[in-house]
């Protein structure tokens, strides 16, 4: 009995030693989620913080997100990628925090945001190319210009179910690979509320649709059901042996054991770049674009727990977050020049 009082005597010892009432016990550290210990980021605070956007930002924010509660517990961030379009539609309401974005925003949802009495800061956060994608077994389709998507995917398109559909618009516009397979054009793409349509319109279809439409032409063809969700996306482009459709570059790197990705070149017959996180970094692959995260100014100031994990983001968890989005492939990071650009728009918003 003796030793047994002796035993619990020492574990209430212990017990006092390992903490006390004012919380000094605690070491600053968490767990990253694979066993290793985290020194917890600079300005941490309790609170909530609400992210809503581009699906093909949201990783990059998800990911910040995760890394950032692992060293703050009492920051609760919510991340979703309904669209650029909705993301700023929620954002310039009042609604979220930040708006992850695949485009910069348009000059009708800055005025929204502006009716609202909403000032927000832009940060570009990292570059992406948009993969142009068929299935593994179409064997026909390896290469296609800006001409060969306009004349499959631009507005004087509508209509066209096969690929050959495209084969007089195509050879009239100066295509060196029509005629096209003779088979079923099934289109797997982003629809109007995503920003990866939009860029994918500005880069690749705009310019051609002018030159045949003028400027107040349909750039890109209306009858097929696009999808905000890039997973909605890929799984068409796998479901159909003769498909055609674009994502962000990194779903389709995720996924390329389900889609093939098809080398793009400016004009036809021109150099047939393939998009790798080394062409869309030096810019030899034609369709990329940066990525952006708007910040809500006001609520800056009202929620400390938005400014420690923007810090973070920018800072700390930059790189990890940028690139193990998709384990290690996927986005590319900013040069240093116009990372530190960010950084110094995010330090003058604060």
């Amino acid at each position: 009995m003796v030793k047994i009082l002796g035993l619990l005597l020492a574990l209430v010892l212990v017990a006092a030693a390992c903490g006390d009432d004012d919380g000094d016990a605690d070491t600053g550290t968490a767990d990253t989620g694979d066993g290793e210990a985290m020194e917890a980021p600079a300005g941490c605070a309790a609170g909530d913080i609400n992210i809503s956007g581009s699906s093909t930002v949201e990783p990059v924010s998800r990911r910040a997100a995760e890394l950032y509660e692992d060293g703050c517990p009492d920051t609760f961030i919510t991340v979703d990628g309904p669209g650029t379009g909705d993301g700023f539609k929620l954002f310039c309401e009042g609604q979220t925090d930040i708006a992850d974005a695949s485009r910069q925003i348009k000059d009708s949802e800055a005025e929204a945001c502006a009716d609202n009495g909403i000032e927000f800061t832009e940060l570009k956060v990292a570059f992406d190319g948009i993969a142009v994608m068929t299935n593994p077994n179409n064997d026909a389709v390896e290469c296609l210009s800006f001409v060969d998507l306009y004349a499959l995917l631009g507005g004087q398109s509508e209509g066209f179910g096969r690929w050959s559909d495209a084969d007089e618009l195509g050879a009239s516009l100066g295509s060196t690979v029509a005629p096209y397979p003779d088979a079923p054009l099934d289109i797997s793409a982003p629809g109007t509320e995503s920003g990866t349509y939009d860029s994918f319109v500005e880069i690749v279809l705009e310019g051609i649709g002018e030159e045949q439409e003028g400027e107040d032409g349909q750039f890109i063809r209306q009858d097929f059901a696009g999808n905000a969700d890039d997973n909605v996306i890929i799984e068409g482009i796998a479901g159909s042996d003769t498909s055609l459709g674009w994502v962000g570059f990194a779903f389709a790197e995720a996924n390329l054991d389900r889609v093939k990705e098809v080398a793009v070149s400016v004009e036809p017959g021109g150099d047939c770049v393939a998009p790798t996180v080394e062409t869309i970094a030096d810019g030899s692959y034609p369709v990329s674009r940066a990525l952006y995260i708007y910040v809500n100014n006001a609520k800056i100031a009202e929620n400390p727990a938005l400014g420690g994990y923007v810090d973070f983001y920018l800072g700390d968890g930059y790189t990890e977050s940028v690139t193990m989005a998709f384990g290690d492939s996927g986005y590319v990071e900013l040069p240093a020049d116009q990372l530190a650009e960010s950084q110094a728009a995010w330090a003058a918003a604060k």
